[in-house]
Formats: structure tokens, sequence, C-alpha cells
């Protein structure tokens, strides 16, 4: 088993997990809150956001946007530490808007397509907000949309596809919409949740098998971080990018307001030989 620490617990659905300016951040559903500890676990920021779901990501200038999922409103973060509005969504799905990936200036943000835990769907869209707020639809008929990254030097998009099995690839025009669409990687089996980049490939988290995986272009698997609990996001950070940070907790305990908090953010050494 890969040598691991637990950083931060009591947390209720832990899901976004970032590694910004050398720190880990991550969303609790629960509490409809965001975080930003050290590696060691200290816990130096936290914001409170209207609705869930809540996933965020960074400007280039270091400006936070966040989703206020629930509300289908897009939002960023003020030097007064409140949240003002950037985009409303609802126009285009009234049904959860998920993850955030911002590319320059513009952030994508996806949209399951049906009201969860409600009969599965592929009406999965992403959306492309433009500065100015302007939103519009770039990617139609995804199998409940989830993590989400910007690869490939800014020249793909990368969505994890939960109901699908797979991580689907789309190529990023220089108007940004969004074309090209295929299969980066099939992961007959796995639920991916959240991702990230990481050494050789892409890392998703996976709920119901309860863990991480790395995979390549192609679907071959290059290391798993089996996890006691349910792996909803994961993150690399870290010194030398060394760590991966995962957000994990009971399923389907975790969406349950009156069950104990099992959310747990368990940093996973990744360096070789790590193994204990």
């Amino acid at each position: 088993m890969e040598n691991r620490r637990i950083i931060a617990e009591g947390i209720g659905l832990g899901e976004s997990a970032r590694w910004h300016g050398g720190r880990f951040w991550f969303a609790d559903w629960t509490r409809r809150s965001i975080h930003a500890v050290d590696p060691d676990g200290t816990e130096h920021q936290q914001f409170s956001v209207p609705t869930f779901p809540i996933t965020f990501d960074w400007l280039p200038d270091g400006e936070l946007l966040t989703v206020s999922g629930s509300a289908g409103e897009l939002l960023t973060l003020t030097p007064t530490g409140d949240f003002a509005h950037v985009a409303s969504l609802n126009q285009l799905s009234g049904t959860p808007w998920n993850e955030v990936a911002a590319h320059g200036e513009n952030a994508y943000v996806n949209c399951i397509g049906y009201n969860y835990p409600g009969p599965a769907r592929d009406s999965g869209i992403i959306a492309l907000v433009r500065p100015g707020g302007s939103a519009t639809v770039v990617a139609e008929h995804l199998a409940f949309p989830n993590g989400m990254a910007v690869v490939d030097g800014g020249t793909t998009l990368l969505v994890a596809e939960s109901n699908a099995g797979c991580l689907t690839a789309f190529d990023i025009r220089a108007d940004g919409s969004l074309g090209g669409r295929h299969v980066w990687a099939a992961v007959p089996g796995s639920a991916p949740d959240g991702i990230c980049p990481g050494k050789g490939g892409i890392w998703y988290a996976d709920v119901p098998n309860r863990q991480c995986v790395l995979v390549a272009r192609g679907g071959e698997v290059l290391r798993t971080v089996e996890l006691d609990r349910g792996a909803f996001s994961c993150a690399v950070g870290g010194e030398d990018a060394g760590t991966l940070l995962v957000m994990a907790a009971k399923w389907p305990d975790a969406m349950d307001p009156a069950a104990a908090a099992s959310g747990r953010a368990v940093a996973v050494s990744l360096a070789v030989g790590a193994e204990t």
C-alpha cells in the first residue's frame, strides 16, 4: 500500500481537488464551502458558496471561478471574500451544473443533463463561458460529464463520462468551440469522476470501485491507488508533484446529510518505492 496520510477529515462530501499556489484545495459539498490547506493539513482559507455542486478553477490572473451548481451560476471570488456573478447557466439547462475548467480567459462548465439520481441519460452538455458572461453550448450528448482538464498545452479538453466508462477528448479550436470528439481512454467497469494530469497519463477517481487510477491514452492502466471508501476527486501536487490528493468518502452515506461525516482528504506519496 502506498505511503499515505490523512490531511483533513470531518468532511461531508469532498470534491474538486486542486493544487494551486503551493496548497491543496477542495470543496465540501455538505458544508457548501471551499478550503485551502497546506500539504501537512494546516488550513489557511475557507469560503462559503451558496449552493452545491461546487467546483472551481483559476483564470490566468489568479481570479477564482466557482460553480454554484444548483443555482446554475458561475461566480468569482472578490477581494472582499464575497462571490460575484459572472454568468447565468440555467437558460442552457435547468439540471445541475458540475465541473469547471479554465482555458485562458474562457471557462468550460459541464452539466449532467438530468436530475440525479433519476434515470440516467446521455443528455449532458458542456458550455463555454467567455469574458463578459456569455454562455453557449459547445458539446452535447454526454453520459454524466464529470471531471474535466485542459491538457496538451491547452489544445485538448478531457472530460470523464461517468455513465459511459470513458475519458472523452475534444479539440479546442481557436474560438473556444470544441470539435474532434473521440474516446481518449475507455475504462470499462469504472465510473470516472474527478480527473487530473499525471505522469504518463490521467488520474481518475472512481467512487464505486474505491480507487484512483492512472491511465494512459488508449486505456492502459499505469497505476492504481486503492482506498477504503469511494474516491470522488484527485489532484497531483506537493513538492516535485510527488503527492496525489484524493477526496474520499463512504458511498452512498455521503449523500445523506444526516449521516456521520466520512469524508477525508488523503495525501498519497507517488515517489518510487513509497509502497509499504
